[in-house]
């Protein structure tokens, strides 16, 4: 099973994915098709296999804000399947997607317990990245925070190709704009300024960045 960098099955064993694969039930969603939905309370869990997904919630005015996008290897909705509180955000299917669904997770983790240390190391580095994004927020502008959010898409989904790196943007630019914590207007603004300095090309859902060097200076 193939995870992308960083996400939860990369940081098991062969034995223990296999583990947590005889554990789940694998099931299949259509994009656009809401696969945990904020305010739920359940204690299943889902290991992303294929596809991508936003994690995202809204605001007490109704605006959506996407807390992250995750690919194949990620573990969603585990934080309620603990301790049994609501579900904090909404997971959406951002193409076809396909996981493993786990359900009475505590038991699972009590009977595994390095895969359980091993999930605290995530929950605190995802505690640690929501305090960076909080940073961001404060410290640069729109521009420098859409930089880094393709940056971050690049290094996670990006496709080399001799005119640069490729990324098949699952995003709309409302929902960029909700990752950015900016309106589409700035968004498409921001955008705009990227490919007047040549450092990005955008199409429908997509995005080729030509200067990541560049790109990256102008995150900062």
């Amino acid at each position: 099973m193939n995870a992308d960098p960083g996400e939860f099955l990369t940081m098991l064993t062969a034995d223990e994915v296999e583990e947590m694969r005889t554990a789940g039930r694998p099931r299949r969603w259509e994009r656009g098709t809401t696969v945990m939905s904020e305010g739920d309370t359940s204690d299943w869990v889902l290991v992303l296999t294929e596809g991508r997904v936003k994690v995202s919630s809204h605001t007490s005015s109704g605006t959506e804000v996407v807390l992250a996008v995750r690919g194949p290897g990620a573990l969603l909705g585990e934080m309620s399947a603990i301790d049994g509180s609501p579900r904090s955000a909404t997971v959406t299917a951002l193409e076809p997607i396909a996981g493993m669904v786990i359900r009475d997770f505590p038991t699972f983790l009590q009977e595994h317990g390095r895969i359980a240390v091993l999930l605290m190391q995530l929950v605190t580095g995802r505690l640690r990245d929501a305090d960076r994004k909080r940073i961001e927020y404060g410290a640069f502008d729109t521009t420098g925070r859409v930089a880094t959010r393709l940056i971050e898409l690049a290094e996670r989904y990006g496709e080399k190709t001799n005119s640069g790196v490729r990324v098949a943007l699952p995003l709309s630019q409302d929902e960029l704009a909700g990752w950015t914590g900016a309106s589409r207007e700035a968004v498409s603004k921001a955008l705009r300024t990227l490919r007047d300095r040549g450092l990005i090309e955008t199409g429908r859902r997509r995005v080729v960045i030509h200067d990541l060097e560049g790109l990256r200076k102008r995150a900062r």
